[in-house]
């Protein structure tokens, strides 16, 4: 009988083992799942973060791009009534080409800088044109004195 007990305290002994090490490796698996929760709730907030900020970035862009076209437009309807010869399809298609912001916004400012020079360049020839006009105004009135002092000397 003594044995029995003996073997029952040893089994008894065992299965309290057995349940200490099962409620530790429970706490263990808890505490792995909390840590996995709490990491993908970082990894939540950070795709939620970098999803707002694309979303952002992507609606900042298409603003870009829609002044960008804006202004573009606003530069073909100048441009119509000087130049009405400009195939606007050809320049709507190198616009559908372009490829990202930066490069629409490259072109504009190419576009800007050479309707600056053009109009620079427009100015300069209409100051010669109106100094050559002057001159030739004064050379006509000069020949027209000579003319007129001519006549009167005979």
């Amino acid at each position: 009988m003594a044995e029995n007990i003996n073997q029952a305290t040893a089994l008894t002994q065992q299965w309290l083992t057995e349940i200490q090490t099962l409620k530790q490796q429970m706490a263990e698996l808890q505490h792995d799942r909390d840590a996995a929760w709490e990491s993908a709730q970082k990894w939540r907030q950070l795709y939620n973060t970098e999803a707002e900020q694309r979303r952002t970035d992507a609606q900042l862009s298409q603003q870009a791009i829609a002044s960008l076209k804006a202004d573009l437009h606003k530069l073909q309807g100048l441009e119509t009534g000087i130049l009405a010869d400009t195939p606007v399809t050809a320049i709507q298609q190198e616009i559908e080409q372009s490829q990202s912001v930066e490069e629409l916004q490259a072109k504009l400012v190419a576009a800007i800088k050479e309707r600056d020079r053009l109009l620079q360049a427009l100015k300069t020839e209409q100051e010669n044109h109106a100094q050559t006009r002057k001159s030739l105004t004064t050379a006509l009135g000069d020949a027209i004195d000579s003319l007129t002092q001519e006549r009167a000397g005979r």
